[in-house]
């Protein structure tokens, strides 16, 4: 088990600090998890993973940035998987970690005793037929919306820049079709088999990748015809390999690094009580 506060993980640059919940020692609120996740007043990091086991049953409950819960990340699950694997909580290579959007089923690969990279089975992926456009100001964009446990928008037809990626994310995020509020990608295929995307994440804004948002635009691009059922998929941090089936189920598969293992310091966890 972990014999530390926390874990610092990340996903292609997506990093998130990990902590057992049961060991942790102050309970979690979002107050807390800014405060945790703040660049220079914190431990800096796109979100929190607590992380829950008893026996050999797992779960994560996922904390964005700005303290509101995500039902689902994939590079965060990528991060659970390698935390439980490499710290004692399991000696299997294949196990079940439940989320708020359900349970997904992980893989783990290893090289050297450590886990390199998983592999998560992300369950099938449900696509709102009823939106093709959206106004925001400025623009009248080419979407599509779909489910992959968590809400995506995903964009066509824009220039793959990150001035357009800022200009348009918030708008979108916070349209008011979604009232919950919703991630953004700017798509733009290039071959049957490779896809680059910008990623906008709800409650998180401009991030170097994500794991749902490659789902998301893997399925988009499949059902649209734009690409085969085998995908890379390009953002700013790296890439993953994503699978699509007929029925639009995603197998997705990327590479997880633990950047270091910490202890709170005297002053921080004093700063994190008086925060409730």
């Amino acid at each position: 088990m972990l014999d530390a506060d926390f874990v610092k993980s990340h996903g292609l640059g997506n990093d998130y600090i990990v902590v057992d919940a049961a060991h942790f020692g102050i309970a979690l609120t979002p107050e807390r998890v800014r405060l945790l996740c703040h660049r220079h007043l914190g431990l800096g990091s796109d979100g929190v993973l607590e992380v829950s086991a008893t026996d050999d049953r797992f779960s994560v409950k996922i904390w964005n940035p700005d303290g509101s819960e995500a039902e689902r990340s994939g590079n965060g699950l990528r991060i659970a998987a390698k935390f439980l694997s490499e710290h004692g909580y399991t000696i299997e290579h294949s196990f079940t970690i439940l989320t708020a959007a359900g349970p997904v089923k992980t893989e783990v690969y290893r090289e050297a005793g450590r886990v390199v990279a998983v592999r998560l089975e992300m369950g099938r992926a449900v696509i709102d037929r009823g939106v093709k456009t959206l106004d925001v100001p400025g623009y009248r964009l080419d979407v599509t919306v779909v489910s992959v446990g968590n809400p995506h928008c995903v964009v066509f037809g824009q220039p793959q820049t990150r001035d357009s990626l800022l200009a348009i994310g918030p708008l979108v995020e916070n349209h008011a079709r979604f009232p919950a509020r919703i991630n953004v990608q700017l798509a733009a295929p290039d071959t049957r088999n490779r896809v680059r995307a910008l990623v906008w994440e709800r409650g998180a804004g401009h991030t170097l990748a994500s794991g749902t948002s490659a789902c998301a635009v893997a399925a988009v691009c499949y059902d649209r015809g734009l690409v085969d059922g085998k995908v890379t998929v390009v953002m700013e941090g790296g890439q993953l390999e994503v699978e699509v089936a007929k029925d639009l189920s995603i197998i997705m598969t990327g590479p997880v690094e633990e950047v270091f293992v910490g202890s709170l310091s005297p002053d921080m966890r004093r700063r994190l009580v008086e925060v409730q």
